[in-house]
Formats: C-alpha cells, structure tokens, sequence
C-alpha cells in the first residue's frame, strides 16, 4: 500500500495528478464516524512527519495523524483506502 504522506504530497506537487477534485475521509475520535473534508482544508506543514491540520467549517484548526486517514476520493472516486482491524467502512459524515 502506498503511504497517505506520498498520496498527500503527490496531490500538491504533481499538476497532472493534482488537478482532479480531492476529498479526504479520517476517523473522527469524537464523531466515532469517518468525516470528509475537501483536499483544500488541508495545511500540510513542513517537518511535520506524522500529522497535518485541517480547517473546521468554524474556522478552528485541527491536528489530524496521518494514521486516522481512511480513505482519499480523487473525483468522487475512492483513489486509496486504509482498513484497519478488518474495521468495514463506517458512516460518513461530509463536513463542509
């Protein structure tokens, strides 16, 4: 399976690859549900090897580990998905 971090940085840095509509799914703790968010609420940092934030529809952001990431839509598509603990896909929650 490729890593999340190489899908992630193969979106900002690739204008082919990068130009499709991205949303990623991660596994809200308090929700106990997989939340999407668009790709454009994303803030990758530099030196930030395990995690990145994203933005809240409140405006708030928010530390996301990259192991929380489930799954990543390029066009409406499932491009990459993570299963863990044979864990079958949860109820999603489009947060926008």
């Amino acid at each position: 399976m490729v890593p999340i971090q190489e899908i992630l940085h193969r979106i900002v840095w690739d204008p082919v690859f990068g130009a499709g509509g991205f949303v990623i799914g991660y596994r809200d703790r308090v929700r106990g549900r997989t939340v999407r968010i668009p790709f454009e609420r994303i803030v990758l940092g530099e030196g930030r090897g395990f995690s990145f934030d994203i933005v809240g529809a409140d405006g708030v952001a928010r530390m996301i580990p990259y192991h929380r990431v489930r799954e990543v839509l390029r066009d409406g598509k499932i491009i990459w998905r993570r299963r863990v603990g044979g864990e079958e896909r949860d109820d999603e929650d489009n947060e926008r």
